[in-house]
């Protein structure tokens, strides 16, 4: 059914003319009578109006159909407020609500919770990206490791540093810092990389980068029984985000230790489509880029695909 021609017959019912029908939506008079002579064909042949000498009436067949027509236009209307960008939740994807991203969502949250948020969870950066890429979400918070899709715009906003974390009986537990070169030949036990994630992209290069021995070797059962398993082995470490957000029973006296000469970081970019217009993306890249910065000391180190992508406002946060 023709929705212009449903809403030039509620126009007639309302007006009760075809002049002020034509006058209400910008059209012709002529415009008009062809409007309502095809909604009378698609309806099966029947009369919706009938004309008197100074204006024109519903039949009995004109105010069946005028409850409905009104309650197809409204529907129209939610359809096309359901996907418009002011009145649709801002959609959002976060990897971990306990990184550093997450923790940049919750407080653009507290900033502005007139903004309506959806928050999803994709696995990795290739799905998240052609979610923004066919506007299944309006951006995204990852490691850039792949070429961009045109359209497609990033900038690196947070740059976590490493964190080393073992148990107490481990032989590093109790450095105030730990050098890079110092972690040749300690096991670092990291049962989450997954291969052809962005975030085993970016531990291969770290490893390579400094003769590191990082384990994948599963199964991943979750963080609980990851720092369950670093408390009780002497010999196992792994790597954590500084801003990450961690809890564990006292008993476990979990240590995590800064990483120095240099620091590596790891690079959270905020990823959207340059031709995104809903005014909650544009709220939440003002949030982060003006947000204060925080330098990190030393040197810093990540891998060169990282470097590729510029830099917004926010570091070590």
């Amino acid at each position: 059914m023709d929705l212009d021609a449903v809403r030039t017959a509620v126009a007639v019912a309302e007006t009760g003319q075809f002049q002020k029908a034509a006058l209400k939506l910008s059209i012709t008079q002529q415009a008009v009578s062809k409007r309502i002579a095809s909604l009378e064909r698609d309806l099966g042949g029947v009369r919706l109006f009938t004309r008197t000498a100074r204006a024109v009436e519903l039949t009995i067949d004109g105010q069946a159909f005028m409850p409905h027509a009104r309650h197809l236009l409204e529907a129209e209307a939610r359809a096309a407020a359901s996907v418009r960008p002011s009145s649709r939740a801002l959609r959002i994807d976060v990897i971990n609500p306990r990184i550093g991203p997450g923790l940049l969502v919750q407080d653009f949250h507290r900033t502005h919770p007139e903004i309506d948020l959806d928050i999803v969870m994709l696995f990795d950066a290739e799905t998240a990206i052609a979610g923004v890429h066919s506007g299944a979400i309006d951006a995204t918070f990852r490691a850039v490791s792949i070429p961009l899709p045109h359209g497609i715009d990033a900038s690196r906003v947070l740059d976590d540093p490493l964190q080393l974390l073992t148990g107490p009986a481990h032989e590093l537990a109790a450095a105030e810092s730990v050098a890079m070169a110092d972690l040749a030949g300690h096991r670092i036990w990291m049962p989450a990389i997954v291969s052809g994630t962005e975030w085993a992209a970016y531990y291969e290069a770290l490893a390579a980068a400094f003769g590191l021995t990082i384990d994948p070797i599963g199964p991943n059962f979750g963080t609980d029984v990851l720092l369950e398993m670093i408390a009780d082995a002497p010999a196992l470490a792994t790597f954590v985000g500084e801003q990450m957000r961690l809890a564990w029973p006292s008993h476990y006296d979990l240590r995590r230790i800064p990483l120095r000469d240099p620091t590596p970081v790891y690079p959270h970019s905020l990823i959207w489509r340059s031709d995104n217009k809903h005014p909650g993306l544009a709220a939440l890249r003002e949030h982060v880029f003006a947000a204060p910065s925080h330098d990190i000391e030393g040197d810093l180190w990540m891998p060169s695909w990282a470097e590729t992508v510029r830099t917004g406002a926010r570091s070590g946060v």
